[in-house]
């Protein structure tokens, strides 16, 4: 036999029919497991009600404390459609002057009343598109190092390798070639300070676009590496998404490399980084280089006079405000969270007020945007690290 569905209306008219035959409240209470109270209050809406009465009632709160009133949001909507250029600012002054007798909403209340009613237009955010930065060809060491991972392959006990490979653009000395486990920024900035502390600072460093030298869904694709790079006093190259022939001879030395360190797979990470050991100490002093005119890198490499010592302070003496920006990439300024971009955790931003309710936010020498009161949105300035084409350039 199947269950009997039971349905709250038809217990309610059980309940009153047999309360209305003269059964006893408290009898029945018990029967129907409920509380007196509920039950003289079933009853009781019956015969105020009738059976409407008792249907559920909607427990949505009479009023709310803390509710505008209607008339001022009817008195800002028609603010608004008398002008639709105005923002949120600029209606709610209107409202204070017209009507000084009654206490104004903040700015944040109007502008949420105007987006309730869909009278606030959203701005397409600018997405980032990788387009490389102009790329120099220095002829002294250390002035730019190139940086890459070699395609991944797998090891013998079924792990997959990434080496992350540094080489010196000018001498083609093989800095570092790490064998790790995958491209997280973790295991790449213990790479690069190692680096940095056994050969010093380059003035600038090259890369492709990938992680985690950039990232598509950051402002200018910067990541926390690239900003750390940054904070060092090193200069972001970049080549163009899809022209791997822009560091060519990172590139070529990568085809050395796995001619040379992969094939056939070592057994394990350990083995598989003592047979990359072997190739820098072979392909810098003992192998040579028919660009270099039969010389090795090593006679031609030396470290960098710029030591690697911490990162500097960051100062901003032309700045309204020196804000940190926290772990998730907020700006947090008084009331107002802007946010801004994870690669920057950590770091210290410049804000300085330029126009009436809109700041611009700087890092070091770098200005990232600008945001407003309104949508606390940052807005991508001009990209200082995209290519531009110099006066009387022939291209």
């Amino acid at each position: 036999m199947p269950w009997q569905e039971c349905h709250k209306m038809d217990e309610r008219l059980r309940f009153v029919a047999r309360r209305l035959d003269g059964e006893k409240m408290a009898v029945l209470c018990r029967e129907f497991e409920i509380s007196r109270k509920t039950g003289y209050k079933i009853f009781n809406r019956y015969k105020d009600c009738g059976v409407e009465g008792l249907t559920d009632r909607s427990r949505r709160p009479y009023r709310h404390a803390r509710q505008l009133p209607f008339q001022i949001e009817k008195a800002i909507i028609q603010l608004k459609q008398e002008h639709p250029s105005w923002g949120a600012p600029k209606l709610r002054e209107r409202l204070r002057r017209k009507h000084s007798e009654v206490q104004c909403p903040a700015i944040s209340t109007v502008h949420a009343i105007l987006d309730r009613h869909g009278l606030v237009k959203r701005r397409r955010r600018r997405v980032y598109k990788a387009e490389g930065t102009l790329l120099s060809r220095p002829s002294s060491p250390n002035d730019l190092w190139c940086a890459d991972y070699k395609g991944e392959f797998m090891l013998a006990d079924k792990r997959y390798c990434y080496p992350l490979t540094i080489s010196d653009f000018a001498s083609r000395y093989l800095i570092s070639c790490e064998a790790l486990a995958n491209t997280q920024a973790l295991y790449a900035f213990t790479v690069f300070e190692r680096a940095f502390k056994d050969f010093g600072l380059p003035r600038a460093i090259r890369t492709d676009n990938g992680s985690p030298f950039a990232s598509a869904n950051s402002l200018f694709g910067l990541t926390r590496l690239s900003v750390w790079w940054l904070r060092l006093g090193i200069d972001l190259e970049r080549i163009k998404p899809g022209h791997p022939q822009q560091n060519g001879r990172h590139e070529r030395m990568h085809l050395t490399l796995k001619q040379e360190a992969t094939k056939p797979a070592s057994k394990n990470f350990l083995q598989q980084q003592a047979r990359f050991d072997q190739f820098i100490t072979t392909f810098n002093q003992e192998r040579p280089h028919e660009a270099l005119n039969m010389r090795y890198p090593a006679e031609l490499y030396t470290p960098s006079p710029r030591p690697y010592s911490g990162l500097p302070e960051l100062q901003y003496p032309f700045h309204d405000r020196t804000i940190t920006v926290t772990r998730c990439g907020r700006i947090c300024m008084g009331p107002l969270k802007i946010n801004l971009s994870q690669a920057f955790a950590g770091q210290r931003v410049g804000v300085k007020q330029v126009e009436e309710k809109i700041w611009l936010v700087s890092f070091m020498r770098y200005d990232l945007g600008f945001f407003d009161h309104e949508t606390c949105r940052i807005e991508s300035a001009e990209n200082p690290f995209a290519a531009k084409l110099l006066p009387m350039s022939p291209v």
